[in-house]
């Protein structure tokens, strides 16, 4: 399975799921729910230290791609994985590896 396969496959569910999430409970209710207890926050910090790993590849990716890095870090910030996940869904299959 190739990454853009596999970024689709994931990216459908997850988008559900994060759907979901956000009709119960709001946007601003899923950053609450991890501010009640230590373990949430190491949860959401182990998020952020885990996309800041992922933009830190994205960034040099998409340059080199010649793609606008930009839009998939303003993504990421906002939707989480899903900004990843749509970047790698939506590179085309002529463009150089990463």
């Amino acid at each position: 399975m190739n990454k853009r396969t596999l970024a689709i496959t994931l990216l459908i569910p997850f988008s559900i799921l994060t759907l979901y999430a956000v009709w119960q409970v709001g946007y601003i209710g899923i950053f609450d729910y991890h501010r009640h207890s230590p373990a949430g926050w190491q949860v959401f910090a182990d998020l952020v230290v885990a996309l800041i790993l992922v933009l830190s590849w994205l960034i040099a990716d998409a340059k080199r791609k010649g793609r606008n890095p930009w839009i998939w870090v303003a993504l990421t910030l906002t939707l989480g994985s899903i900004g990843p996940l749509l970047y790698l869904a939506t590179t085309k299959d002529g463009e150089k590896a990463g």
